[in-house]
């Protein structure tokens, strides 16, 4: 068979914090070559797939993963060999059960989802198909508004923000192309803006600029002015998304929380949510994600009831991109939509079986990059082959981050005016 597997190797590469990271190849009898990166997080949610590291302190810290890359040239790659690349279903399903463990514990989920992705690229390559015409077929053309971060705080900064990103969000433009100019603008004013005040320009893991503020509210309010200066209109043309990230300053990943960076200190579900409904009144916010902790299910369903008739309600590290817990959010109206990260589950058929869940109960499902990044740009394809309408790929900077918004520009080309592109 043409598309069978007749080889699979791993080799350790960097991501773009520098730490170790998969990338693996694929060939099949055809003589179809593909290759495919893994991204890795820092902001992680207790119950996501195990990303194994070697744990070696002589080599990159302990953050190796020649363990992971052992494990596809060894175990994965003789147990596929042969097998169609196109049934994607049956290689997935191969690579859980060789591992055995919940988690993805035994091979790692950066070795297992390394091979899953390579399958794809492979099968669509073999058939002369981009991956977002292979995934989603002939109605795959909705291209998703670019949730820019443009300020960062939390654990992807070093500064006195305690929320972990903040976004501007082109929702008034009439193509992703004039929406990824309307953010990048709004991306230069800011950094303008921030160097007259005397502000660090520097930026944070994803490319945000992470200056020391005042306050949480002030990265709003200077995001703002910069919508302004930069010829947009606030709510109209831009509007703003946030990710708190809560678990982070969360004192037990429940109920009590510590805004200590902007030394604001203790506070419980009620005083976020208080918080939230007064930032809702005074600026345009569309998308509020993990606005409490992972293990904060009644706070989230009360922030919900509160607010999720208002605005789009993420679980980020609640939900981890597993049917399990999202079935359980929707049961239990948690929130209103999920975030959806490949490397948190681990196979490309089981964030396909989450997006699917979202959208199935009336939810959005917000597809995401991760903080450890690569220049592959997988990601942009498998959103438009998803057409779930939004994506976050990081800021108007880094080249890891910029590799996906130019694939989008890509697809749009491509579809030649047959696209779509719209927030709701």
């Amino acid at each position: 068979m043409k598309t069978s597997i007749k080889n699979i190797k791993a080799l350790e590469i960097l991501d773009s914090r520098g730490n170790p990271t998969l990338r693996v190849f694929m060939e099949l009898e055809d003589g179809t070559k593909v290759k495919s990166s893994v991204p890795s997080g820092a902001s992680t949610g207790e119950y996501e797939a195990y990303e194994l590291r070697d744990g070696d302190k002589n080599r990159y810290n302990g953050k190796g993963v020649l363990r992971a890359v052992e494990n596809v040239n060894e175990i994965i790659a003789p147990a596929l060999k042969g097998m169609d690349a196109t049934n994607q279903l049956k290689i997935d399903k191969t690579l859980i059960e060789l591992d055995g463990t919940k988690n993805k514990s035994k091979l790692g989920a950066n070795a297992i989802l390394g091979v899953s992705m390579a399958a794809v690229r492979a099968a669509a390559a073999s058939h002369n198909l981009e991956i977002y015409q292979y995934l989603g077929g002939s109605e795959a053309n909705r291209i998703p508004v670019p949730c820019m971060n443009i300020l960062n705080g939390g654990e992807h900064a070093d500064n006195s923000v305690d929320f972990q990103e903040f976004m501007a969000v082109p929702i008034g433009a009439p193509s992703f192309k004039e929406g990824l100019r309307y953010v990048a603008e709004t991306f230069h004013t800011l950094k303008n803006i921030l160097k007259n005040k005397g502000l660090a320009t520097s930026v944070g893991d994803e490319g945000g600029f992470a200056p020391n503020l005042k306050s949480n509210e002030e990265a709003i309010e200077i995001i703002i002015e910069a919508i302004e200066k930069a010829g947009y209109k606030p709510g109209e043309d831009i509007a703003i998304a946030i990710d708190s990230a809560a678990t982070s300053f969360s004192v037990n990943k429940k109920d009590k929380y510590n805004l200590k960076w902007s030394g604001i200190g203790e506070m419980n579900s009620d005083d976020l949510i208080n918080l939230a409904g007064e930032w809702l009144k005074k600026y345009p916010i569309v998308l509020w994600e993990d606005p409490l902790a992972e293990e904060d299910w009644e706070g989230f369903k009360k922030f919900t009831a509160e607010f999720g008739d208002k605005i789009e309600v993420v679980g980020d590290d609640i939900f981890v991109t597993n049917t399990e817990f999202i079935s359980r959010g929707i049961k239990e109206h948690t929130a209103n939509a999920s975030l959806i990260k490949l490397n948190q589950i681990g196979t490309v058929t089981e964030t396909i079986e989450a997006v699917r869940l979202c959208l199935e109960h009336g939810w959005r499902a917000f597809i995401s990059h991760r903080s450890g990044e690569t220049c592959d740009d997988f990601l942009a394809d498998f959103a438009v082959a998803m057409g779930t309408g939004h994506l976050k790929s990081g800021s108007a900077s880094r080249s890891e981050r910029l590799a996906k918004y130019n694939r989008l520009l890509e697809i749009e080309d491509e579809l030649k005016g047959n696209s779509k592109y719209y927030w709701k």
